[in-house]
């Protein structure tokens, strides 16, 4: 329950955030009742805002007034909200060359769009559950196999130590015994294992444990001392030493402990979404490298909207599958919308033609995964820190 909470206080805070880029386009009649004067700067007020300081004529003293407010700020239910959203679905690069070119009152600005659209997509994760493990099926299955082994290595290890004390091993079955327990000792002790040469290389043995007629109990080598067992350090093979100092600690930390480094790989993607934004617009820029008309402001309004209409699908996924819909259809969506979106984005925001729209949207689609990868290196790295 106290998930479902904390998602609505997180859907209230992201709304809050955009709130704070974005306040109400001014378009409203003054109120019957406003004074002449602003009570704020005390400036002759001409309509329903201050021209010179920005505060409403009309101040509110009710608590329903209030409630009004919250859900009016905080939830940012308004009016430019509905007419920035059906554009957003239907007709991104509408939005995207109107907003460019200066209707800028009447949509929500991309930037609080884009921040309300976050946090409201972790709200909804954070609510239906979706979340980091907090212990790894493959670590558990690794620690479920290291106890099993470790015991029956103890287990083997007082058996071979029984075998010795009793006596009555002939020479060649006390030294297995010996090269045996050395394997086993050395593994569980030392983190070391030690490899001994294999059965079928030494004097074969009767039934009664000596050494078969016209055999001699020698190496393969003709010595009479058998060979040092070769030792091999586990910690040699899973050191993973680069020689660069901060980057071995983030890797130990990682290695160590996985399940809390996703939960911060989780958190940083929340705090640090807004990282895609700058790390996408020389991407896009690349498109468009030799049309001069389009600026960097462009490409950020482009990327901004789309990155913020991404951000509701998977909202709207999420809950499509905590209702019980079909996973084909969740999954096919997943695959179909964002293409489509992307090449309606870019045909109408930049005036493309069918062709020119297609084949920068494959080479956009290449250009995602870069972005995506270079944003899960920061996240590694800052989780590390």
């Amino acid at each position: 329950m106290s998930d479902i909470f904390d998602g609505i206080g997180t859907a209230a805070e992201g709304g809050l955030f955009a709130r704070a880029l974005e306040p109400d386009s001014g378009a409203k009649t003054p109120h019957p009742h406003q004074p002449a004067r602003c009570l704020n700067c005390d400036t002759e007020l001409t309509g329903a805002y201050c021209h010179a300081c920005g505060q409403q004529g009309h101040i509110h003293r009710t608590i329903g007034a209030f409630m009004h407010d919250l859900l009016h700020g905080a939830l940012h239910f308004e009016g430019k909200f509905w007419h920035t959203l059906p554009l957003l679905v239907f007709r991104p690069g509408q939005l995207t060359r109107r907003y460019i070119e200066g209707q800028r009152a009447r949509f929500v600005s991309p930037m609080a769009l884009f921040l309300f659209t976050v946090f409201l997509m972790f709200a909804v994760f954070q609510v239906l559950g979706i979340t980091a493990p907090t212990t790894l099926p493959g670590q558990q299955s690794a620690e479920r196999a290291a106890e099993t082994v470790g015991g029956a290595a103890q287990a083997e290890i007082g058996n071979l130590r029984e075998q010795l004390a009793t006596g009555g091993l002939s020479d060649a079955e006390r030294e297995e015994v010996e090269a045996e327990l050395q394997v086993l000792e050395s593994f569980v002790d030392n983190g070391a294992i030690v490899s001994s040469p294999e059965p079928t290389s030494g004097p074969s043995l009767d039934a009664s444990g000596e050494v078969a007629p016209g055999e001699e109990a020698e190496s393969p080598d003709g010595d009479s001392e058998p060979e040092p067992a070769a030792r091999v350090d586990l910690g040699e093979l899973t050191d993973g030493s680069t020689g660069v100092a901060w980057l071995d600690k983030a890797v130990t930390k990682w290695r160590d402990n996985p399940s809390l480094m996703l939960y911060k790989l989780q958190a940083n993607a929340y705090k640090f979404s807004w990282l895609l934004i700058p790390i996408s617009i020389p991407f896009v820029w690349l498109l468009f490298a030799w049309r001069r008309r389009f600026k960097a402001y462009d490409h950020a309004i482009f990327v901004t909207y789309s990155l913020s209409f991404i951000t509701l699908l998977f909202v709207t996924l999420s809950l499509l599958g905590a209702l019980g819909t079909a996973s084909w259809v969740v999954t096919l969506a997943a695959l179909l919308v964002p293409p489509i979106h992307l090449y309606k984005q870019l045909r109408y925001a930049y005036g493309l033609s069918r062709f020119s729209a297609f084949w920068r949207l494959m080479v956009l689609s290449v250009f995602i995964w870069i972005v995506i990868g270079l944003f899960l290196q920061l996240l590694f790295l800052l989780g590390a820190f």
